[in-house]
């Protein structure tokens, strides 16, 4: 039976990711339920009323679960104070003396300029009031509002934050709960439930379309594709929706989105979204149109101009360089780990130099890293990709007439176009990959759709060079490449496979129980970690070495555990926590995220591409307003400064020379520790060391492009540890991407 009682939260005894916690009042009474005004210790000490029932708790006994949370003080004064950023006590105390509870409200919502007069209040302040009110009027008002549908504070948190400048969100979800798709971190799926909850009908328009959008985003975006087959789009929409064959129904919303534009329908029945149908029609016409273009050419004798640069060139090098002098104005550079793709480039370049001058010449790259990489090789100008887009913004193409585009493989389809679209007709333009590499994150797989439909001159290097017979990184990671079991157990000076097997593990396995496998497993993985433990303590001193002397970018860049999948023990975020108290165990300052530590001089990767208060290093240093500039998934930097009364965060990244501020409140969304990092977020990435477990745990992940990239990640030494008979086989699961992208439609309509 419902009850009230009235109590003081003494101490948590449990605390969930969800906002909901188990606590113990003064009277000694335990209570549990779910709070999501705020964080649960600013309730602790408070005077609260609960309504709810007593129940037994399996572990902690006799509890109250409360459905409602109520604290029992000048409410306006314990928000100010406990939930909003901004206020001490006696601001806040002041404020309300001055104003009165009622009109500051009044104040914070419509007017709130008017707290500049009050002494102690800032513009930086104020800016940090004011998110902070209207994030919480949001979280009150749609908390209300959601209450009755069950809705977790996880959910509710990332609603408010993302509506808090949204005129009546309630009003707005209740008209059309699926517009909560468009949220970052909310798909089709959490929304559909509420808004069945809601009342909405299974067969309502809304819910038809977001579904469509929603899977037609998941099969293009998430999966790398650029277009969809009809019917599997509407086979996907039966199981998503819970229905059997409505075909009519999502005939009448695709018509719907056709006609408005939004979704294109191709021959064969393919759907695209207009986005990226246009982006590689775009990229289709553009490479075809530049191969038909003659540049003239550059030098009378070739030989000549050769035998003058420093460089050697062997006979596939040499032909790309003939290529560009016979008049190519676009030249696909294609080669594999130490075929020298980076002597051809230079070379090319070098060439191009006799008729433009250095500050028409351009390099460029998806990663600062690899931007840097092939400024320091080439000798010529370097930016990353969006760096480069976002200089270049207000014009309608770059002032540059040569381009060379390098790590070609990573870039997809819509950046590709947007790049594409800003260059000169005139322009020379040379784009450099390696296809045995993974396809890019996002939609589309522009390189090998290239070298398939032969849209545009291409050279591809196979010839490898090594640098002595002690080298074998390039070599082992070509053997990979074509399926073949490398030699790994050689001795060399850049590659070690360290052995740690199961003994006997074939037997066994019938032997033993399900349970008893999984503990060996387990077992075997505790060992993985433990050897490479080792490899930790015999780099970690040249590691600080690198990092008291101010090198950040080489500290970032020198050790690096990487490893196929998020999950388990051999995951990156369980390698994070364990590699975290090696590199950096002892911090000065230290933020704590639920079970997460963010750590004062840890290594960090931003995780979304967002627009972000930042500065350049020098603009920070010299204390400069910071102005929002994008910051992208995957770059790496060091943790540098936490301010405590501010609760904010600094991170640095070299490769960008880039200064980031990050709210408490961003850490767990926009940061993941860095020690370890899964194969996809290094691609485009250099290191000298590289450490990879071998598991079978993660043999759903293993193929050979995979073990490509992240071998080739290495620049002096790769060690693999663990499982040989995993490693075996990874090697021979030969990985060859297709994907359903528009070029390759596009070319069989028009063949």
């Amino acid at each position: 039976m419902a009850m009230t009682i009235i109590g003081q939260i003494e101490r948590i005894l449990f605390e969930g990711d969800d906002g909901f916690f188990i606590a113990v009042l003064k009277t000694g009474e335990k209570v549990s339920g779910t709070y999501y005004e705020s964080d649960i210790k600013n309730i602790k000490g408070s005077a609260i009323t609960l309504e709810g029932e007593w129940h037994e708790h399996k572990k902690y006994g006799r509890t109250f679960k409360f459905t409602s949370i109520k604290v029992n003080q000048n409410e306006l004064f314990f928000f100010l104070t406990k939930v909003l950023k901004g206020f001490t006590k006696k601001l806040a105390a002041d404020l309300i003396e001055q104003f009165g509870s009622e009109n500051l409200v009044n104040i914070l919502d419509n007017d709130i300029e008017r707290l500049l007069e009050v002494k102690g209040i800032k513009e930086k302040r104020l800016k940090k009031i004011q998110t902070s009110w209207k994030q919480f009027r949001s979280m009150r008002e749609l908390g209300e509002f959601l209450s009755p549908y069950n809705v977790s504070p996880v959910l509710l948190t990332t609603i408010a934050t993302a509506m808090k400048d949204v005129d009546e969100p309630c009003s707005k979800i209740k008209n059309n709960p699926y517009i909560l798709t468009g949220i970052s971190g909310i798909g089709f799926k959490r929304a559909d439930e509420l808004a069945l909850k809601m009342g909405v009908s299974r067969e309502d328009e809304n819910r038809i379309s977001a579904a469509m959008d929603y899977l037609l985003l998941d099969y293009c975006e998430a999966n790398g594709n650029s277009c969809i087959e009809k019917s599997l789009l509407f086979n996907g929409l039966d199981e998503l929706l819970g229905f059997v064959q409505k075909e009519h129904l999502y005939e009448a919303a695709l018509v719907e989105r056709v006609g408005e534009g939004s979704i294109v329908m191709m021959k064969n029945d393919r759907l695209s979204p207009a986005r990226l149908y246009d982006a590689e029609k775009f990229l289709y016409e553009t490479f075809r149109e530049r191969a038909k273009r003659d540049s003239g050419g550059y030098v009378k004798v070739l030989d000549a101009f050769l035998a003058d640069s420093s460089l050697k060139l062997g006979e596939e090098q040499r032909r790309a360089v003939e290529m560009i002098n016979s008049g190519a104005s676009i030249l696909f550079l294609v080669g594999y780990a130490g075929t020298g793709k980076s002597t051809t480039s230079k070379t090319i370049l070098e060439l191009l130099n006799t008729r433009y001058d250095n500050k028409e010449i351009i390099t460029c790259a998806l990663s600062g890293i690899a931007s840097q990489r092939i400024s320091d090789t080439t000798g010529f100008e370097s930016a990353t990709i969006q760096s480069l887009l976002v200089k270049h913004e207000e014009s309608d193409k770059f002032p540059y007439s040569v381009v060379l585009i390098d790590e070609a493989s990573m870039i997809n389809s819509s950046l590709f176009a947007r790049l594409m679209s800003k260059i000169s007709n005139k322009a020379v333009v040379i784009i450099v990959g390696d296809d045995a590499q993974l396809p890019p994150i996002g939609a589309g797989n522009v390189l090998s759709d290239v070298l398939a439909l032969q849209l545009a001159p291409i050279v591809k290097l196979t010839q490898i060079y090594r640098q002595s017979p002690e080298q074998a990184i390039t070599l082992i990671a070509n053997e990979i490449r074509r399926g073949e079991v490398p030699h790994y157990r050689g001795e060399y000076a850049d590659f070690d496979f360290v052995d740690v097997n199961i003994a006997n593990y074939y037997a066994l396995k019938n032997q033993l129980t399900q349970d008893e496998l999984k503990e060996l497993r387990e077992k075997n993985s505790q060992d993985i970690i433990a050897e490479m433990l080792h490899r930790v303590v015999e780099s970690i001193e040249k590691a600080r070495y690198r990092l008291n002397n101010k090198q950040i970018k080489e500290y970032l860049n020198y050790f690096q555990v990487i490893t196929p999948m998020k999950g388990g023990t051999l995951g990156s975020n369980n390698l994070n926590r364990v590699l975290q108290e090696y590199f950096n165990p002892n911090p000065k300052k230290c933020i704590k995220k639920g079970e997460q530590e963010f750590r004062l001089m840890d290594k960090v990767v931003h995780t979304k591409n967002e627009n972000m208060n930042s500065w350049s290093a020098e603009g920070f240093k010299m204390g400069e307003d910071s102005h929002e500039r994008r910051i992208f998934n995957g770059m790496s930097g060091l943790l540098f400064k936490i301010d405590e009364d501010e609760e904010q965060a600094f991170v640095f990244y070299p490769n960008e020379d880039v200064v980031v501020v990050y709210e408490y409140d961003e850490l767990k969304s926009h940061l993941m520790l860095s020690y370890a990092l899964t194969i996809h977020k290094v691609q485009g990435m250099e290191y000298d060391i590289v450490v990879i477990p071998m598991s079978f745990t993660h043999f759903i992940m293993h193929n050979t492009k995979l073990i490509y990239t992240a071998i080739t990640r290495a620049k002096h030494k790769c060690i693999i540890i663990g499982e040989s008979a995993a490693f075996e086989n990874a090697c021979r699961r030969v990985e060859v991407t297709r994907r359903d992208t528009v070029l390759l439609e596009l070319q069989g309509a028009a063949g």
